[in-house]
Formats: structure tokens, C-alpha cells, sequence
């Protein structure tokens, strides 16, 4: 196996970040049809923190291919402690960038799931804008 494998499924088996926070700032949850992956991210905001709003705890729960729930994985810990403002930013393509892979056509969406959720919950709470 290569250690984009071992990695990936490092993160798919392992996952960090999954189960639920008491009491979110937001939530959303996402489905992928062509895959069947689904998806909630739980996070929580602060917005007396010196940079502005910043992520200080966040979660996923769902079901999925390897793909999606390792880059939930990931995510998490990416953005966990970062400016909204930052995280809003981030662009879809980012999402292969942090797998450490090049991705298929067909498995984008399972990557960049994770992420669009992660935005969709950040829009909806607070009026945060994708850059």
C-alpha cells in the first residue's frame, strides 16, 4: 500500500473530530446522491476572539466512502482554531491538497463534501460569505 493509502485510511478508520458537540453554533448536514455519502458538521463559534469569529470546537458525524470521511477528518483538525473569515477562503481544490492526493473526476465530490457542508454551516449562522 502507498502512504497516500495508509493515510487516508489512517483517517477513514481513525477518524478525528467525529460525534457531536452540546450545544453548536450550526449545523448542516449534506448528501451526495452520485455516492452516497452523508454528512454533518457541528461547529462552534466564538466571535470575541482578537482575529474576529474563530472556529473553537468542531465535529462530523455521517456515512461514506473512504474519501469523504477521511477528508471530514482532516478538515476538522485544518480548521479547528482558525478566522471564519480564513475558513470561508479555503477553495474546493484545497480539499486534494490535504488528502495529499490527486483525485478522480467522480471521487471530487466526495472530497469537497466535507468542506461545502463546513461553509453552508458558517453562511447560514453567521452571514459569512464564500470568498
Amino acid at each position: 500500500m502507498d502512504l497516500y493509502r495508509d493515510f487516508i485510511l489512517d483517517h477513514y478508520e481513525n477518524p478525528r473530530n467525529f460525534g457531536h458537540l452540546d450545544h453548536p453554533t450550526s449545523v448542516e448536514t449534506l448528501f451526495n446522491s452520485a455516492c452516497g455519502d452523508k454528512l454533518t458538521i457541528e461547529v462552534m463559534i466564538e466571535t470575541k476572539k482578537p482575529a474576529g469569529a474563530v472556529i473553537t470546537d468542531i465535529r462530523f458525524t455521517g456515512q461514506g466512502c473512504a474519501i469523504s470521511q477521511a477528508a471530514a477528518s482532516l478538515l476538522t483538525e485544518e480548521v479547528k482554531g482558525k478566522a471564519v473569515s480564513a475558513v470561508m477562503a479555503l477553495p474546493a481544490g484545497g480539499m486534494e491538497k490535504l488528502l495529499g492526493t490527486k483525485l478522480t473526476a467522480s471521487r471530487v465530490r466526495c472530497a469537497t463534501l466535507p468542506l461545502e457542508a463546513l461553509q453552508k454551516a458558517l453562511v447560514k449562522t453567521r452571514g459569512f460569505r464564500v470568498r
